[in-house]
């Protein structure tokens, strides 16, 4: 019985990793749908940038491909024992490459940053960090979360007015910030 459990120990490892990629993978078709749906509302935007690894991890992606070939085709084992692997093609090979063409920024209900979507009503601070890159640091109201979003040189000086300008509209409140100094709230950006 034992060598039984063992035999399968790596199948089971590759279903459970499948299954946290199967969740993962959800969140990237989410983010999609939502940027399908905010696209037409963009106020200023920009391609994402890609890490350092994006080729590794692309690779990644043509490993998988190859495991998923080899067990369907060559081994003819049913599909289902290429969860696993299938999951983390999905993701690799398709779902995160594309997720980069995402365009960060600002738009009209919220600032779409390296991490994701943030409401506008959920931004309670900026901070800008100036070297290497301009980075625009936004903390949540909700969650110590903060969301980095890397701002081309270019787009610097409108980033900053159009932040300005939510800002005086009242779509970001920033009154609930943790260090409020009296001053004007626009002065933060």
């Amino acid at each position: 019985m034992d060598e039984l459990t063992f035999a399968n120990a790596p199948g089971l490892a590759l279903t459970v990793l499948g299954g946290g990629f199967l969740v993962a993978n959800l969140q990237l078709v989410g983010e999609f749908v939502r940027f399908f749906r905010y696209r037409s509302r963009a106020l200023v935007t920009w391609p994402g940038r890609k890490p350092a690894h994006y080729g590794l991890l692309l690779g990644l992606g043509a490993v998988f491909a190859v495991l998923v070939f080899v067990k369907v085709v060559i081994q003819r084992r049913p599909p289902i024992d290429v969860f696993g692997e299938g999951m983390m093609l999905l993701y690799y090979g398709y779902l995160w490459p594309m997720s980069f063409r995402i365009g960060r920024g600002l738009y009209e209900h919220g600032i779409w940053a390296e991490a994701g979507f943030m409401p506008y009503r959920s931004v309670g601070a900026f901070s800008w960090r100036e070297t290497p890159a301009l980075t625009l640091v936004i903390n949540s109201k909700a969650r110590r979360l903060a969301r980095p979003l890397s701002v081309p040189r270019e787009h610097y000086g409108e980033v900053r007015r159009l932040l300005r300008d939510k800002i005086a509209n009242r779509d970001i409140d920033l009154t609930g910030k943790s260090f409020d100094l009296g001053s004007d709230d626009r002065e933060t950006v």
